[in-house]
């Protein structure tokens, strides 16, 4: 297994080293349009949505209330923005409407993922007033999981013998917090985010703008402890951690405008390119201090999430977007190449391969997952925008 990881990290490293061509948007979204074809004839059922791959090869699906039950309907609705083709929005309304009844859960503080990715996404193209309404009232139920007390969004209902814990995923949260905000005009939304974003600006990360993956708070909104889930170990940087930490700070920084958020989020990335186990291809391990490196898994993951924000990030940093655009390009480049992207009829019909969900729980090593194909669609049209702004 050893000689397999060394063989493709000298694939991908010289492919990463030479990755200087423009990408493909049109082709890799036709690509992607003719896997997804497969994807649907292979999901008939609505109540079951793609998840991954089990390790005997075989699909894995999740029920609606999965935190990442929302990705598949948002990876159609951009598949129908590039398209524009009613075949794609037919099928992204029917899968947004698979999570529909998620707006009523309280037991999650996903529902970002779960409803704004499909739903925030069809509402953006669409207009339909039905969507609308049902973020409104999924926004309701994420505010439930806000205690003014703590200052923050409470992630899961329990972590080991402590009752309120936060993970640094939770900042993804926020942007559907800020929408919903403007679409009802009630602040309290826009003020649990900047309470939220304060609360794991202090407590989160480390000198070097790493981030920890679980803080978990008394009542009074002190750290009683810092851990990980997902990681290596509790003092390492796992890597979409650190994407989720960085697309959250940028999202932050264009909403509120306070220099705090943008500064948090070029010190987050500054970690992260600078980091000197990060590939030549910038497509990251799992974890940076992950004990095996060079024959450790990477996680396509980490590496699409992470493209979409450095996209977004550039247009705020002046001298330094040049470099965040150019990483982010090197990243999309890796990810369109063979080493990662599958090849037709493969894969489960996914886009990408080689991602990690949480190699220390022995769940989800070096599969597709489904938020990676949704975050390099959205790399890929945010690149593609800001390519043709600069042209």
């Amino acid at each position: 297994m050893k000689k397999i990881f060394l063989c493709l990290l000298l694939n991908i490293c010289v492919f990463g080293a030479s990755a200087q061509s423009k990408i493909d948007v049109k082709k890799e979204f036709e690509f992607a349009a003719k896997q997804y074809e497969g994807m649907l004839k292979a999901h008939p059922d609505y109540t079951k949505t793609p998840q991954s791959t089990n390790a005997d090869g075989s699909p894995r699906d999740m029920p609606t209330e999965w935190w990442c039950s929302g990705f598949f309907g948002g990876s159609l609705w951009y598949i129908f923005e590039e398209t524009k083709s009613p075949f794609w929005k037919d099928a992204a309304h029917q899968w947004s409407m698979a999570v529909k009844k998620e707006q009523f859960n309280t037991g999650t503080h996903d529902l970002g993922f779960m409803l704004y990715c499909p739903f925030g996404n069809g509402y953006r193209l669409t207009k339909n007033a039905e969507y609308k309404d049902i973020m409104l009232t999924g926004a309701k139920s994420l505010a439930t999981r806000f205690d003014p007390k703590v200052g923050v969004i409470k992630s899961w209902n329990k972590f080991r013998q402590y009752t309120y814990p936060v993970i640094i995923d939770n900042m993804m949260n926020l942007e559907f917090l800020f929408w919903a905000a403007k679409a009802s005009g009630n602040n309290e939304f826009y003020n649990i985010c900047l309470s939220h974003a304060d609360s794991t600006l202090k407590n989160h990360f480390r000198p070097d703008g790493s981030s920890y993956h679980v803080i978990c708070y008394d009542e009074k909104g002190q750290p009683l402890g810092k851990f990980t889930h997902q990681g290596y170990a509790d003092a390492s940087a796992w890597a979409r951690g650190q994407a989720w930490a960085m697309y959250g700070y940028t999202v932050m920084y264009r909403e509120t405008k306070q220099k705090k958020y943008l500064a948090m989020a070029e010190k987050i990335a500054n970690f992260y390119l600078n980091n000197p186990n990060l590939p030549a291809d910038k497509i990251p391990y799992w974890d940076f201090n992950a004990p095996n490196i060079p024959n450790e898994e990477r996680d396509a993951s980490a590496g699409a999430i992470t493209a979409s924000a450095l996209l977004e990030l550039s247009t705020y940093t002046g001298k330094k977007g040049k470099d965040y655009f150019k990483v982010a390009e090197t990243m999309l480049t890796s990810l369109a190449s063979p080493a990662y992207k599958a090849n037709l009829g493969e894969n489960n019909h996914f886009i990408l391969k080689h991602s990690v969900g949480a190699k220390p729980l022995k769940s989800e090593i070096d599969v597709p997952l489904v938020y990676a194909d949704y975050y390099y669609l959205e790399a890929l049209l945010r690149y593609q925008s800001l390519t043709k702004k600069k042209k």
